[in-house]
């Protein structure tokens, strides 16, 4: 075994694993997972720029995680970054924070790398089931961009795009400072028809109706399924591996997006840092489900993260 640490810093959240791994056996044993919301890309879309106040959050995050890998004695560290640090003018900044408080430089990865972690750290544990036929579509819906990974054992295509919860809601749903409470149609709409182009494009690269099983990944999906089993709390045991219907997914974004934010936060397994975003993040799945025929969505709470793990180890 190898006691390693994976960061995964995207654009709505930072999350850190540490452990053991045995590369012979497949096995990765989960000894820490925790996850901190800081919404890194705040305004990037407008902006072209990483707020001060984001940072400063982030950098708050690093240094608890700085500790509890210190605590675990983690033999290696890998820090991945994503969308929003990708676009950023500034992420120079941002690189020199983290490598003053985690001693490691963190990767600026491309959009395809970001897709073949997804892929490893997704489907490394389902490759054994008979009941999943292949090829699976991984997708990996984050803050600011939409991995799409089609693959068996290996990633076939790949292709990154740039919508994502937190950069549709800023873009499509944000006036004046405020979210609205609840959107319109026509925001709605809008939001759809950007949505949609972003499949376009996907679909040059990535024969996404071809895939035989939809897998999708991160915090709207996995938010999706909480709601849909009506989870009295947050239980990643419960939502790892379970299965979406496309009626429901259809049902629950449908309410979300006429629901109110003190309707949303009532929700008893909603990150507080999820409210505002959330029914654009479902908008974005039950879309693609619609795009690629899906019957239903296998939800999996391993993801990026797993995969930058798997690099290491």
């Amino acid at each position: 075994m190898t006691r390693v640490a994976a960061i995964d810093c995207g654009t709505n959240s930072i999350r850190l694993l540490v452990a053991d791994a045995d590369p012979e056996t497949g096995e990765l044993v989960d000894l820490d997972r925790r996850m901190v919301i800081v919404r890194l890309g705040q305004g990037v879309d407008r902006t072209g720029r990483l707020a001060p106040e984001a940072l400063q959050r982030t950098f708050a995050a690093c240094r608890e995680y700085a500790a509890v890998i210190k605590e675990y004695g983690a033999e290696r560290l890998r820090f991945v970054a994503t969308s929003a640090s990708r676009d950023a003018e500034n992420r120079d900044e941002f690189v020199r924070g983290v490598l003053d408080i985690l001693g490691v430089e963190p990767e600026v990865i491309s959009g395809d790398q970001e897709a073949e972690f997804s892929f490893t750290g997704a489907t490394r544990e389902l490759a054994g089931r008979e009941d999943l036929a292949r090829p699976f579509l991984v997708v990996d819906i984050g803050g600011g961009s939409t991995e799409f990974v089609v693959g068996d054992v290996h990633v076939r295509a790949a292709r990154s795009v740039d919508v994502g919860c937190v950069r549709m809601t800023e873009r499509h749903l944000v006036h004046e400072g405020h979210v609205s409470d609840p959107p319109t149609e026509a925001e709605t709409a809008a939001m759809r028809a950007d949505i949609e182009r972003a499949l376009d494009l996907a679909e040059e690269t990535v024969p996404l109706r071809e895939a035989r099983t939809l897998v999708g990944l991160a915090g709207s999906v996995t938010t999706l399924s909480a709601i849909h089993q009506d989870l009295p709390e947050y239980d990643s045991a419960a939502i790892h591996h379970s299965r979406i219907p496309y009626a429901r997914v259809r049902e629950i974004t449908e309410w979300l997006l006429r629901s109110t934010h003190a309707e949303r936060a009532a929700i008893p397994s909603m990150h507080p840092g999820r409210v505002d975003v959330i029914g654009a993040g479902a908008l974005v799945l039950q879309s693609i489900m619609e795009r690629v025929g899906a019957e239903e969505v296998v939800v999996s709470e391993h993801d990026i993260l797993d995969g930058i793990a798997w690099s290491v180890a």
